[in-house]
């Protein structure tokens, strides 16, 4: 196919899209005159615009052309989640339309706010105001897994500490030895004391402040809600821990003055959620995932399956995320 008739058929998808929108957000009573479908940044599980209407804007989800409606691509399983989380203490935007016909969409309120990583993103967070906003994430945590599972569509199965692990060492068995050095060394620490698993409770999935958006210090909304699942909160924590320290990015990413210790954060999320047990081994796994992720990407640009020169920084941050990761456990 051409670039010619690829850009067509994307304006064709585009302008048929503007018109179920119109339609759907109309039914519900939203007033126009509606503006263009206008494309918006970011994200890589479907496609994002944002459209204005007379009094209101609005942020469209829809799956891409040819794509099927499952896992990642499954956008109504998106909503579904964020309006059953409406009127809980969870921060969520309001879902004002819907449409499971081929290729389903849904509509969102458009939410004001800074979504940015502060020890990766550009523009770079004042470190005042990015430890404010990482306390407060810790804050917000306990709320999401504090909301009753049996108030919300869960349609997956429940992933035990055992789980979690099997499903990273997967993807970190297919990237090649020499990109992830000592990766077998960690995997076999980790899989010696695999802890117990506790009572599921719901994750996000990639719970971090890239995915919140802040009105100055307050979490506005939280996003991007394509892999939540019922899951261990200790994955999760661990996860978001990555995330705050920008050591563990040496070449991709910068260290920011006056971020709270790791330890604060665990104490303020356990403040409100209880003691956690084990936790240094899931610290240990969200350092083994994201060395999972990256030598994934790093494999696929070498590959030349996706060519981003970029990749070619994160041989130091992956072997970084491993040594660490080993030392919490070794």
């Amino acid at each position: 196919m051409t670039t010619t008739e690829t850009t067509t058929d994307a304006n064709t998808h585009e302008s048929q899209l503007r018109e179920r929108v119109i339609a759907g957000l109309e039914a519900q009573g939203v007033e126009g005159p509606f503006g263009p479908l206008d494309p918006m940044l970011g994200g890589h599980s479907g496609l994002t615009y944002r459209i204005a209407g007379a009094t209101e804007d609005f942020v469209i989800k829809s799956v891409p052309p040819g794509q099927k409606a499952v896992g990642r691509h499954d956008m109504l399983r998106q909503a579904r989640i964020m309006s059953a989380l409406a009127d809980t203490a969870v921060p969520v935007p309001g879902i004002r339309a819907t449409d499971d016909e081929s290729p389903a969409w849904f509509a969102m309120d458009l939410v004001s706010g800074e979504s940015l990583e502060p020890v990766l993103d550009d523009p770079a967070v004042e470190g005042g105001l990015a430890a404010a906003r990482m306390r407060r994430a810790a804050e917000i945590l306990p709320a999401l897994h504090a909301v009753p599972l049996d108030t919300l569509p869960v349609d997956g199965e429940v992933l035990s500490p055992a789980d979690e692990l099997a499903r990273w060492v997967r993807t970190m068995n297919a990237v090649p030895p020499e990109l992830v050095p000592d990766a077998d060394r960690l995997e076999g620490l980790l899989t010696a004391s695999i802890p117990e698993p506790v009572a599921p409770v719901l994750v996000h999935g990639d719970y971090r402040l890239g995915n919140i958006l802040c009105d100055g210090t307050d979490p506005a909304a939280l996003i991007d809600w394509e892999i939540w699942s019922p899951g261990d909160p200790r994955v999760e924590l661990g996860w978001f821990l990555v995330f705050a320290d920008g050591t563990n990015f040496p070449g991709v990413g910068r260290e920011v003055a006056g971020l709270p210790e790791p330890g604060e954060l665990i104490d303020i999320y356990s403040a409100a959620a209880g003691a956690l047990t084990d936790f240094a081994w899931f610290d240990a796994l969200g350092r083994f995932k994201m060395a999972a992720i990256m030598g994934h990407n790093l494999r696929r640009h070498r590959e030349g399956r996706h060519h981003d020169p970029a990749q070619e920084l994160l041989p130091e941050t992956i072997r970084r995320l491993i040594v660490t990761g080993i030392d919490r456990l070794a």
